[in-house]
């Protein structure tokens, strides 16, 4: 087995105390940095999520994989910096305002991040003047992705996205929200330009948002 396809099987089975060294070895062997992420790590993410969907793993197997990819993107962000490396694009994250929930959050974060993007992730109880100011430091980000998981907390979506548009950034950027209460139907109501209802399909969605799907 070629050492990527080492890399690749430790990722999907969450070896994240093996992932770094087996990075290591493959940038020694002269492998380059953007084939061990794009054949590493990320192939073996979109296996992940895969498998997700169709019920053959769940949420804790899906966290340990995408812990497993963080350490071999630690090992490998230097490398990717200086061979010019860039990501995807940039995806500003956040449960919105009067939401502490963060799983589901940070597993949206990690399958994105899997996918090649880089996460600005905003935590939780993030109130629209926040994402905002984040977007207006990151005019390059053209996707923002709005997370709430209690009924009570739905309308935030709604106030944070026409706070968006009253602050006239609604046209630089993509919105997908999601959450457990959230469904298409709501999505489509408060004007998002797309819904995911788990975190393998919120990677894919972004890519999408950003035409590279």
């Amino acid at each position: 087995m070629s050492i990527v396809k080492e890399i690749a099987s430790a990722v999907e089975a969450g070896k994240s105390k093996v992932v770094g060294g087996l990075v290591e070895q493959a940038l020694n062997e002269g492998i380059e940095p953007s084939v061990i992420l794009n054949d590493g790590m990320i192939s073996a993410m979109g296996i992940v999520g895969e498998k997700f969907k169709n019920n053959e793993i769940f949420v804790p197997e899906m966290l340990i994989a995408a812990r497993a990819m963080k350490k071999g993107v630690e090992v490998l962000q230097p490398h990717l910096a200086k061979q010019g490396v860039e990501p995807i694009g940039k995806v500003i994250l956040g449960t919105i305002s009067g939401d502490l929930h963060d799983i589901g959050k940070n597993l949206v974060g990690m399958m994105i991040e899997g996918a090649g993007f880089k996460v600005l992730d905003l935590g939780v109880d993030v109130p629209p003047e926040k994402f905002i100011e984040v977007m207006k430091e990151n005019p390059d980000c053209k996707v923002v992705a709005l997370s709430a998981l209690l009924t009570s907390t739905m309308p935030a979506l709604t106030s944070t996205i026409k706070a968006i548009e009253e602050a006239g950034l609604r046209d630089t950027v993509k919105i997908m929200v999601g959450g457990a209460p959230v469904t298409q139907a709501f999505a489509d109501e408060i004007g998002a330009d797309g819904y995911s209802e788990d975190a393998a399909s919120a990677a894919e969605l972004a890519k999408k948002l950003y035409g590279v799907a």
